[in-house]
């Protein structure tokens, strides 16, 4: 479906110096027997909005990619394409209203005056031309589709470029304004300008009308290049409010300055000694400030569309700290060595045949090279949470690639107060009976050629998720296993808790409700810390089989430890020399073990920053206790649009 506007220039006297709002309103209207009041419906308020900027500049000629989403409650995705050229609708207008300067040319003993903004019209037609024409032969050739322009600009060119260079064919400086003692123009008669300003119009005009009929022909193919030119140029776009870093992760075992060398000598590696001497939450936390700072001064690009949940404030976007490991070495067995080349027997090979019956018929020989790949993801919530707080990261990942299946697991809601295990136990069977599913249904439609199959886990949900795969009905799965999104899950559970308030009422729910699952992630689930629930998960391999793995944390989330999303060092456990201090580093290093561990293909590993912008929010018990920050990651898409988009190759 095409919409059209157009916009009249004779309402700003000249060209518009303001930008149009693209504005797309979700209407909602019931099914009715009775049509008359289908009119009542649409004329109520809509019940969610998406707005887009279109700067001046980009006024002038724009063929871009535009994602409309609206809230999954309202399930709305939108692929939009937007084409704006300036066209020519009448004669040079000449308003008595408007004072100009006056450009004079002597002819025949007459003066001609012409108007200042005529000559921009007539510079801007020009730059209208010139785009339309790029992009309309970039847009042929992308698709490979034959674009014949010649005829329509090729006769006018040569006359038409002589005036141009006399009037300056510079057009950066189209909306500001210059000096009207200028005598850049004079030398160009009102004859010629009139002539050039109808060339350049005509020719607009024609190649106005060859795009639209290029577009109806080609539609579908115009829109999947302009998705992919958008896709590419986000990470640009959007790297304002993006900070990178690489750090190299340590080969060597992890420990404190005052920890036992014994110790370290049984796990076959000299140790790191990590003594913490700064708040690492505290640090993020002033670096990202400094960042938001100088936004105000970094220069946003004026000739692209602007999504205005983006655009609308700059200031107010979250700034995100990105840390990649570079180079992450591959321990051996002797534990000496940064890389160890793999043994072909423990390469994944690729899939052959899969069956009803899951992936245990699965074999090498005769490996199919035909089919489709299956890609699936898992959201699961958190503490007390619903199936669909993970919507907004899902209606990202959908964006990106179209045809994954998802899974908004429901196992769990109304129960992630028990026991892990359980909790854990539910999640593995619906996966699996939903994993088998779609393998049918594919393998029935024209047969399965592999498997990507990822889990995005919002706080406790990632314990939930990585219980679920150390569940034995999961084992056949783990080598399908391709990305993990963490949003601020407690890995390391709350062992260095620093937070008062949360720990009261955590304290609370442990005395007052017996939440067991509280009483797992504190480890006063068993005297003994060595036989606590989440020191034994961090000994399960439930990270290793994962070819990309993000970690997401906010220095704002009062409800999480910054070290425990970050499974990181903290200050306080630096110097504890304790038996709580040596089972935190046991298990840290068992969880950085797995994600150093060999793998056939190169493994991608980042922490995410995630620095919200707290002046919106007040200051009242939810930022006190750091819940706002917490929820912000199921309240808001911007993060996810920003990490995800930058790194597209993880989520496909």
């Amino acid at each position: 479906m095409m919409v059209a506007f157009n916009f009249s220039l004779s309402k700003y006297e000249g060209l518009s110096t303001s930008a149009v709002i693209l504005k797309f309103e979700l209407m909602y209207a019931p099914v009715l027997e009775n049509s008359s009041n289908l009119q009542a419906s649409l004329d109520s308020s809509p019940a969610a909005i998406h707005e887009f900027r279109l700067p001046p500049k980009s006024l002038l000629g724009l063929h871009s990619y535009c994602p409309v989403h609206f809230d999954a409650f309202h399930s709305v995705l939108l692929d939009t394409s937007v084409h704006t050229s300036l066209l020519k609708g009448g004669l040079l207008p000449a308003s008595p209203q408007v004072q100009s300067a006056s450009l004079v040319h002597e002819d025949a003993g007459e003066n001609h005056d012409l108007s200042k903004q005529q000559v921009m019209l007539i510079k801007a037609f020009s730059t209208a031309r010139d785009v339309l024409k790029e992009e309309l032969l970039n847009l042929g050739k992308a698709i490979n589709e034959a674009v014949e322009i010649e005829n329509l600009t090729s006769s006018s060119d040569q006359e038409d470029v002589g005036v141009l260079q006399q009037l300056s064919s510079d057009t950066n400086d189209l909306f500001e304004k210059s000096d009207s003692n200028s005598q850049n123009d004079g030398t160009v008669s009102k004859d010629e300008l009139f002539s050039l300003f109808h060339s350049l119009g005509n020719q607009t005009n024609d190649l106005w009308s060859m795009f639209l009929k290029f577009h109806r022909a080609n539609k579908s193919k115009i829109l999947e290049y302009l998705r992919d030119q958008w896709a590419i140029d986000r990470r640009a776009e959007w790297s304002i409010w993006m900070v990178y870093s690489k750090v190299e992760m340590p080969h060597q075992y992890i420990s404190s300055a005052v920890d036992d060398s014994t110790y370290h000598a049984n796990r076959g590696r000299a140790p790191v000694l990590r003594k913490i001497t700064e708040d690492p939450a505290q640090t993020a936390a002033m670096r990202a400030e400094l960042h938001r700072r100088s936004i105000a001064q970094m220069k946003i690009n004026n000739r692209s569309i602007q999504d205005m949940h983006i655009f609308g404030d700059p200031a107010r976007i979250p700034i995100i700290i990105i840390e990649r490991a570079v180079n992450a070495p591959l321990r051996s067995t002797s534990g000496n060595s940064y890389f160890s080349r793999m043994d072909p027997k423990n390469k994944l090979s690729p899939l052959s045949e899969v069956g009803s019956r899951g992936p245990e018929k699965l074999s090498v020989a005769g490996t199919r090279q035909s089919g489709r790949v299956l890609k699936i993801v898992v959201f699961v919530h958190g503490f007390q949470g619903h199936h669909l707080d993970l919507r907004l990261v899902r209606n990202q990942w959908l964006l990106i690639d179209p045809k994954v299946e998802f899974l908004m697991s429901e196992a769990n809601e109304e129960k992630t107060s028990g026991d892990f295990r359980e909790m854990g136990q539910r999640l593995a069977q619906e996966v699996v009976a939903f994993v088998k599913k779609k393998m049918d249904k594919v393998s029935r439609s024209g047969g399965l050629r592999s498997i990507k199959l990822s889990f995005v886990g919002h706080s406790i949900g990632n314990i939930i998720l990585r219980t679920a795969l150390a569940e034995s009905i999961m084992e056949p799965y783990l080598r399908f296993l391709y990305t993990y999104v963490s949003v601020s899950g407690p890995h390391l559970g709350y062992l260095y808790s620093s937070n008062s308030l949360f720990n009261s009422g955590l304290w609370l729910l442990k005395k007052l409700k017996g939440t067991q699952c509280i009483h797992q992630l504190t480890f006063t689930d068993d005297p003994d810390i060595q036989n606590t629930f989440l020191y034994k998960l961090c000994k399960q391999k439930t990270l290793e089989n994962f070819r990309n793995i993000v970690l997401l944390s906010s220095p704002q989330d009062g409800y999480v430890p910054y070290h425990s999303a970050r499974i990181e060092m903290c200050q306080a456990s630096s110097g504890d020399n304790s038996k709580k201090g040596k089972a935190f580093l046991e298990m840290l290093n068992d969880c950085l073990d797995q994600i150093r561990a060999p793998s056939s293909e190169p493994r991608v590993f980042m922490r995410c920053d995630v620095n919200f912008d707290s002046s919106l929010q007040g200051r009242n018990l939810n930022t006190i206790i750091g819940r706002a920050a917490h929820i912000e990651f199921l309240e808001s898409d911007i993060f996810a649009r920003f990490i995800m988009w930058s790194f597209p190759e993880l989520f496909q």
